[in-house]
């Protein structure tokens, strides 16, 4: 036994024979008093068995009593004193919960030692670090997405009111324009919504035994165009099918995004390349762009929902900040790793790393 049961366990032995030794040193005083008097008492008188067996009941009677008493108000001294031990730590977080949900997220337990009402005071201080941390989270999370859509919104306020009140022509370049901030809307409240669904408990991966290579082919034939517009060569490199128990939908999301993210930092006449390797017990995705690169100090800090390196780039340029952040919550639910290495002027490269196995299970 330890903590808690080892300490409640000796509480109680400890009541248990102290009541016993006080009840048996009581008795046996009380005994030895009483045959002591009647002995006194039958040197002076002529005192009959009747007289005899009628005081030694009396004695009888009166050292259970007095044991009795004894007992109970040793039994009940004790089990104050270790109820207040015990209950005094509960009733400590029992103030601290009740803090934390009046909205004191600092509030926190001074509890020490090592039993298991130090560890439930250590685990209630780790719940209101997370709490606190949700909660900045939270906030920070409604600032970005106010600012977010604060952006387009208002310029499709002015350009709406400016031709309503005739001030401006609805010609097709400004519908278009109208019409590209409305998609800018679109492409957020989307990704917002896979961000939720992937924090949500209730997201889960299909897996199944796929052939990884062909996947990113198929990204790679689905983002041709839009890297032939923009005049950036995309290569595939491979050296045999790799096959591996993923989700099929999820990694074509992963590499859609990293694609887009690629082709969107990379100037024309740049190039983006894939590489796929089968390592001893890790299946290695690599991305590598000729794009402007990312200071090296800012490298923390991409992975984060709504971080842009440059502040200064517009939505359209810039994306929303969320489109990495989605590639890192589908990379972990897989069991994977992502890394990011980059340089100013040089590029950037984006490594997944998910386990291998050969198992066909979901």
């Amino acid at each position: 036994m330890r903590g808690l049961t080892a300490r409640i366990a000796i509480a109680f032995i400890g009541i248990v024979s102290g009541i016993l030794l006080i009840s048996t040193i009581t008795f046996i005083l009380e005994t030895h008093y009483h045959f002591a008097l009647y002995q006194h008492q039958a040197q002076d008188m002529n005192m009959n068995s009747p007289t005899f067996d009628a005081h030694f009941e009396q004695a009888l009677v009166q050292s259970v009593l007095w044991t009795a008493t004894l007992g109970i108000a040793l039994a009940i001294v004790l089990s104050l004193f270790v109820a207040r031990r015990i209950t005094a730590p509960l009733i400590q977080m029992k103030d601290i919960a009740e803090r934390m949900a009046k909205g004191e997220r600092g509030a926190r337990t001074t509890l020490k030692g090592n039993d298991e009402l130090s560890e439930l005071g250590g685990s209630l201080n780790f719940l209101a670090e997370q709490l606190e941390h949700q909660e900045q989270l939270r906030k920070t999370m409604t600032a970005d997405v106010a600012h977010e859509l604060r952006t387009p919104l208002t310029t499709l306020k002015s350009h709406m009111e400016a031709m309503i009140e005739g001030v401006w022509e609805p010609t097709r370049k400004r519908l278009v324009s109208c019409f590209e901030e409305i998609e800018r809307l679109r492409h957020l409240v989307g990704d917002l919504e896979q961000l939720t669904e992937m924090e949500s408990p209730h997201f889960k991966l299909y897996k199944n035994r796929e052939d990884i290579s062909a996947l990113i082919q198929h990204a790679v034939e689905a983002s041709m165009a839009s890297y032939e517009r923009k005049d950036v060569d995309l290569y595939f490199e491979k050296d045999a099918p790799v096959y591996g128990t993923v989700d099929r939908q999820r990694i074509g999301q992963i590499l859609l995004n990293l694609l887009s993210n690629a082709l969107k930092f990379t100037p024309p006449g740049g190039s983006v390349s894939i590489k796929l390797k089968q390592l001893k017990d890790m299946i290695s995705i690599t991305v590598t762009d000729t794009g402007i690169g990312i200071p090296s100090s800012e490298l923390p800090y991409v992975l984060e929902r709504f971080y842009r390196v440059d502040k200064s780039r517009d939505r359209k340029s810039g994306g929303s900040g969320i489109g990495l952040t989605i590639v890192q919550r589908l990379v972990e639910a897989h069991g994977g790793i992502i890394r990011l290495e980059s340089h100013i002027g040089a590029g950037t490269v984006v490594t997944l790393l998910f386990p291998y196995t050969s198992s066909t299970q979901v």
